[in-house]
């Protein structure tokens, strides 16, 4: 018989010629679980997505169900220890703390239904005034990052750019939860908002990686001399997003 957290519920959502879709229970927590197939895939591999809001798992192409079972029985202790780590209830909500630009930030609500949703200081506090109803906190706040973020991407962007003599095409943002950014083959940039809560230095680094690709569309040692170049920072500001990338994914803004 399966454990509980296989059973209880083992809720296939989806079961056709794409990913298998479920929902396991993992420490009181129910957590959307994607599996795909995959013909170049030697071995099993689970992975947690960035704010720890689903597993996703990689499987040889014609594995056992079985053997899927057998795998997440064997690594339900490492799932929740790892899960363990982000809590809950990672809402954005008046009263709270949220990081801007690197500092953190109390999310006041001014009680009016209408007025700007800005970055003030207040007694010598870092404060973030949201105007509008109390439940729409979290849909204000996301369009007040989405529209700073734009402004200090594209001034960023531009500023590398103009180093390396390459012009992007289109510049989007976006809340994806796999990666910060990317250069399509026709140099549109996009990135994730979330970034403009990181610090400048940070913000900075995502830029030059992206511009970076508009020369060099892979990761070797070419690209990243001249993101180096771009960014003298690099490593600490990667090291700022592996430690911290996380915490920003898993806010809850909705």
């Amino acid at each position: 018989m399966l454990p509980a957290f296989l059973r209880t519920p083992v809720r296939h959502l989806k079961r056709a010629k794409g990913p298998e879709e479920r929902v396991l229970q993992i420490a009181g927590r129910a957590i959307p679980l994607t599996i795909r197939e995959n013909s170049r895939a030697s071995r099993i591999t689970l992975r947690i997505e960035p704010g720890g809001r689903a597993l996703k798992m990689t499987v040889p192409k014609g594995l056992r169900k079985s053997e899927i079972e057998q795998f997440l029985v064997r690594h339900q202790g490492w799932m929740e220890t790892r899960l363990a780590k982000f809590s809950g209830d990672n809402r954005v909500k008046a009263g709270g703390t949220l990081l801007f630009r690197g500092v953190p930030h109390r999310i006041h609500h001014t009680g009016q239904l209408r007025g700007l949703t800005e970055a003030v200081l207040i007694d010598d506090e870092p404060v973030i005034r949201v105007s509008g109803l109390e439940e729409h906190v979290g849909r204000r706040l996301s369009a007040f990052l989405k529209k700073e973020a734009r402004s200090d991407l594209e001034r960023l962007v531009s500023h590398h750019t103009e180093r390396l003599g390459k012009k992007p095409g289109s510049i989007t943002m976006k809340d994806t939860r796999s990666r910060w950014g990317s250069c399509s083959w026709n140099g549109n940039l996009s990135f994730s908002w979330r970034i403009v809560m990181a610090p400048p230095a940070v913000i900075d680094y995502l830029a030059a990686h992206e511009v970076a690709h508009l020369k060099e569309m892979n990761h070797g040692p070419q690209f990243w001399a001249l993101c180096e170049n771009l960014c003298p920072g690099m490593e600490t500001a990667k090291a700022w997003l592996k430690r911290h990338g996380s915490e920003l994914h898993a806010l809850d803004f909705e």
